[in-house]
């Protein structure tokens, strides 16, 4: 496993910090949840409205095992002294600390490179906040869909004439957190190098503006204020958006000048190919509404299914389908990419496999934890047990 030997302690809740700690995870590292005993851990364990029966209590969210499965559970207040004097002993022997908490906490509760650096000057601390650490937003609650509507995301989706939309998915929030996860290995990297750890931080709005990529860099060189085109059409690509055929839709993607003159011939129409109209991008996007109103026609004459058939590995093509349609896709359930994890008592739990492959065979993956599942094993390797341990429960530390 390519992370196996990293030990990652996170201070994480919801949805962006543990789904970047999956990615860890997954490619074998040990990922602790630190999580408060005194306010239920992790808010995404009451996450309806989906639960597993078979599950323990606090582990029934269908939304917390997609984000947390094959990690431990330690609960632990680090907002009290003891606590905290704790979470520094683990730390001392964990190569990073992960969290994603609202920009003026990491400071507040003693979790940044600065506090641990006596205990492990080699600890890599990443933190994902909404807006950052240092700067006038530190202390303002971020979430996906603000950070989609300011970084201009519901001025691009949709179709123009209908009311600004956001993304279907929190894809701020998922991006965020395997960014967050990136930065971390590439400390923990660099600290093994130079013996030295530090802060490494990313924002939710910082990303999102990020991935506004060459819309963002059109408008900043060139004054082009990019917005949402009819039928998810690409900007200036031409033919790249859906497209009517027989029985629905489909969509299109002729991102090379190469493969214009492929669906040319796939369609019957050959000699538009050769057309000044449609020679090049250039010409195309000038006649997009012309080349839409063609396609059309000439798509009609099939379904959508015979028209992949034709297209396949020559044109590039997709369906466009419902989330019950793209699960239950042949394609989807090929090979790994759907998991089943083994439930005591019950069915498997059927989880979206990580995407990264590396030529092992996939591991068995357990379930994500109850709350506190760890706590004694991982108390009892810094030495804390019997009445210790109780004492430290009967204060609500653990």
């Amino acid at each position: 496993m390519l992370l196996q030997g990293l030990r990652i302690l996170a201070v994480e809740q919801y949805g962006a910090g543990p789904f970047g700690t999956q990615f860890m995870s997954d490619l074998g590292a040990e990922v602790i949840k630190i999580e408060n005993p005194n306010d239920g851990g992790d808010m995404s364990r009451s996450v309806g409205p989906y639960f597993r029966d078979e599950l323990p209590d606090t582990a029934r969210s269908v939304f917390y095992q997609g984000l947390n499965r094959g990690k431990k559970s330690l609960t632990l207040d680090i907002t009290k002294p003891e606590g905290r004097e704790i979470f520094r002993k683990l730390v001392a022997g964990a190569q990073g600390v992960a969290s994603n908490l609202r920009g003026d906490v990491p400071e507040k509760i003693g979790i940044t490179y600065r506090h641990l650096a006596d205990v492990n000057p080699r600890i890599v601390c990443s933190h994902l906040t909404g807006y950052g650490r240092d700067n006038a937003r530190a202390k303002w609650p971020g979430y996906d869909y603000l950070m989609q509507a300011e970084a201009g995301y519901f001025h691009l989706t949709g179709e123009p004439e209908a009311p600004p939309a956001r993304f279907g998915l929190s894809m701020i929030d998922l991006m965020t957190g395997v960014v967050m996860g990136y930065a971390l290995v590439a400390g923990i990297r660099e600290a093994e190098r130079t013996g030295r750890g530090r802060d490494v931080d990313v924002s939710l709005f910082d990303l999102a503006l990020y991935n506004l990529n060459y819309i963002g860099n059109w408008y900043l060189n060139a004054g082009a204020v990019t917005t949402r085109i009819t039928r998810s059409a690409h900007p200036s690509l031409t033919p790249c958006q859906t497209y009517r055929t027989k029985d629905g839709w489909i969509y299109l993607m002729c991102n090379k000048e190469k493969f214009w003159g492929i669906l040319c011939g796939k369609v019957g129409h050959a000699e538009l190919a050769k057309d000044p109209r449609f020679l090049t991008f250039k010409e195309r996007l000038a006649n997009r509404d012309l080349v839409t109103q063609l396609l059309d026609e000439a798509l009609s004459a099939k379904t959508t299914a015979e028209w992949l058939v034709d297209f396949a590995g020559s044109v590039p093509a997709a369906p466009i389908l419902d989330v019950k349609q793209a699960l239950d896709n042949p394609w989807a359930n090929e090979g790994d990419r759907i998991e089943s994890i083994p439930v005591p008592g019950g069915d498997p739990l059927r989880m979206l496999r990580n995407p990264i492959r590396t030529g092992e065979p996939p591991t068995t993956v357990e379930p994500a934890p109850a709350l506190g599942a760890h706590t004694e094993e991982l108390l009892a390797e810094i030495g804390i047990t019997g009445g210790a341990l109780a004492a430290l429960r009967a204060k609500g530390v653990v």
